[in-house]
């Protein structure tokens, strides 16, 4: 019985397992300053190289900003 258990619940494992390491990915880029600071260089690239308006430069550079600013609050905090 245990198995079959093991062979029907095989493919839903695997999608759990896949979906957790997806998440931890997300996190650790979330989380990293250094691919928060490569965004904002990337994007003042398309800025200036006209690929975006201000007004979507300001926005996107806002978001940017207020998560680098709480993820060092969340490393200082540690």
């Amino acid at each position: 019985m245990f198995l079959i258990d093991d062979i029907l619940l095989a493919p839903l494992k695997g999608v759990v397992f896949i979906g957790k390491k997806i998440s931890e990915v997300i996190d650790k880029e979330m989380s990293d300053e250094g691919s928060i600071k490569e965004r904002l260089m990337r994007l003042q690239l398309q800025f200036e190289m006209d690929e975006i308006d201000e007004k979507e430069y300001d926005r996107r550079e806002d978001e940017l900003l207020k998560l680098l600013e709480q993820v060092r609050e969340v490393k200082q905090n540690k």
